[in-house]
């Protein structure tokens, strides 16, 4: 059986992340969507949140398993039996970055492999800081990110500002 990994944040699972959940289900036996805690970001939603929000959107999806995760990516793979990490690409400075961290994972386990997967042409340009910053500033996210993670968008993005003006 071929595991595979597709990590990340996902502060808010976005259409683009979606797109390549749905692909990578088709060419692994079983697909971890693994949430990591990036302690480089201030997350929007909690951990807890988003495995909701994208249990949510994978429920259709049999072979897919969301879990939240934290420490060493390969660590996580090696525990799981998982050989092979999935990475979505958008833009050649993904790429770099992306590229960088295959080479230092592949130093750490050289039994794990990373495949790169391209982005769809319709979520190019898309990403989830982009996502927060156009919903803060009232603007269109219809087509960005699934329904439900819309309402929970904007409901959150209020919440943050009804607690940031309680403590002006």
């Amino acid at each position: 059986m071929l595991s595979a990994v597709y990590p990340g944040s996902f502060d808010p699972i976005t259409n683009g992340h979606l797109d390549i959940i749905k692909r990578s289900a088709k060419c692994f036996d079983k697909l971890y969507v693994a949430v990591f805690d990036n302690p480089s970001k201030t997350p929007l939603f909690s951990v807890q949140e988003r495995l909701e929000m994208i249990s949510e959107e994978c429920k259709d999806l049999d072979n897919v398993e969301v879990v939240g995760a934290s420490g060493l990516l390969v660590d996580f793979a090696r525990k799981n039996g998982i050989s092979v990490l999935v990475k979505g690409l958008r833009a050649v400075s993904d790429f770099d970055y992306e590229f960088k961290m295959a080479l230092m994972n592949k130093k750490l386990d050289p039994e794990i492999e990373t495949v790169f997967m391209m982005t769809s042409l319709d979520y190019l340009y898309l990403s989830s800081s982009l996502v927060k910053e156009v919903a803060a500033y009232g603007g269109c996210v219809k087509d960005l990110v699934p329904p439900s993670v819309e309402g929970r968008l904007l409901r959150k993005l209020k919440e943050v500002s009804a607690q940031k003006e309680a403590k002006q």
